[in-house]
């Protein structure tokens, strides 16, 4: 090995960021800073959980961060691609030889009249954190209306009516668009037994957002006292600030190896990276994976070694309804769900289980480097997926920044 240390910057400390950060640590002659803007792990799946008052949805860095990587607590205000570095919004900047793209996602502009004044969006730490006292300051019986029918849509409604709130769930088009038929139905069941008023349909897109209420596209009034947005996801613009060549939504154009078309010493990894401009579903399902790749390339580059190319694979997807109940939907690696899921108390311990669950992965790899091999699924999933991409001329158009 070399005397001198590699230095490898990690931009984003979520599922993906951590997983890579901690891959990394497994040369010891990398130096691995890992850049984030808060000071402690957003376990993002249970943020409906601390709008529900049931979880922090916080853990300290030191359960999941492997000792060797040093945490900066900062935000990433352009990556200079030339100089090799980045500029930090606290006015200092960081040198790297490799850099690992992971800035996750937020919520997207709801691009309707009056929700950014009156709706609550629910997709980061900060915005759970605002909405939950203005849940606690109101009236059990307050109409609280939710925005958006996937999984943190559909978990928010359960949670905030299992604490006996009088909640509507708008679905702006079908319950649980991933969900196989036989597991909505299911889903469908479930809310209306926790007392949760559900509108599905073509006419319940919401054209506007009141004080008191959202007018849906139909033309009928749902009272909201509190309107709850989840409906959509953004990435942030870095990468386009910074000239890089990102897809229609932002997210970093790049390789199977997870590596820019732009620079060979960036990787991307989870909500923001956009491989073959074919990305796959935002979850923590795909970034950690992701992160376990991205981390993976570099090491391979660092050694001289060619890298490997993505195999992503997924199970389903796992909801919970409540702090008693769930469903999971199995699907099969292509992510399309099939027939079979698991509801009840069963599908809510699973779903239990899954978020302990990532938690391991990543404490796991922080303890032994190099243990976590999921990312390595055999088979031609992704490989599939492509070739029905290019022959139906659909992976996303990449954009280069102005």
């Amino acid at each position: 090995m070399s005397a001198k240390s590699t230095d490898v910057l990690v931009i984003g400390g979520g599922y993906a960021g951590v997983m890579a950060a901690n891959r990394l640590t497994l040369r010891e002659d990398v130096s691995v800073t890992l850049v984030n803007p808060r000071p402690d792990f957003v376990h993002r799946i249970r943020l409906h959980q601390l709008v529900g008052g049931t979880d922090p949805a916080l853990v300290d860095y030191r359960e999941v961060l492997a000792d060797g990587v040093r945490l900066v607590v900062d935000a990433v205000t352009r990556i200079d691609v030339a100089g090799r570095r980045v500029e930090l919004a606290g006015g200092g900047t960081a040198g790297y030889d490799h850099l690992v793209y992971a800035v996750g996602s937020g919520s997207a502009d709801a691009g309707v009249p009056g929700a950014a004044e009156h709706a609550y969006p629910l997709a980061t730490f900060e915005e759970a954190s605002r909405l939950r006292p203005v849940l606690e300051a109101a009236p059990a019986d307050a109409p609280v209306t939710v925005v958006g029918a996937g999984p943190t849509g559909i978990e928010t409604a359960a949670e905030l009516a299992g604490e006996g709130r009088a909640v509507t769930l708008v679905c702006g088009g079908v319950l649980g668009p991933y969900l196989h038929p036989r597991a909505r139905r299911s889903v469908a069941r479930r809310l209306a037994a926790l007392g949760v008023r559900v509108l599905d349909g073509p006419g319940t897109r919401v054209t506007a957002v009141t004080a008191g209420s959202v007018r849906l596209a139909d033309g009928r009034e749902q009272a909201a006292r509190i309107t709850v947005w989840t409906a959509g996801f953004a990435v942030p613009d870095l990468a386009a600030r910074s000239g890089l060549t990102t897809d229609a939504l932002g997210r970093l154009i790049t390789d199977e190896t997870l590596t820019s078309v732009d620079d060979d010493r960036i990787v991307a990894a989870g909500d923001s990276a956009a491989p073959s401009g074919l990305a796959p579903r935002m979850s923590c399902q795909a970034a950690i994976p992701l992160g376990a790749r991205a981390a993976d390339t570099v090491l391979s580059r660092i050694g001289d070694e060619r890298p490997g190319t993505l195999s992503q694979a997924f199970a389903g997807q796992c909801i919970s309804l409540g702090r008693h109940d769930g469903i999971f939907q199995f699907a099969g690696r292509s992510d399309v769900a099939v027939p079979l899921h698991l509801d009840g108390r069963p599908g809510a311990k699973l779903k239990e289980f899954v978020c302990q669950g990532v938690l391991k992965h990543l404490s796991g790899e922080a303890r032994r480097p190099g243990g976590y091999k999921l990312h390595r699924v055999p088979g031609r999933t992704r490989q599939k997926l492509l070739a029905a991409a290019r022959t139906a001329g659909k992976p996303a158009t990449a954009q280069p920044a102005a």
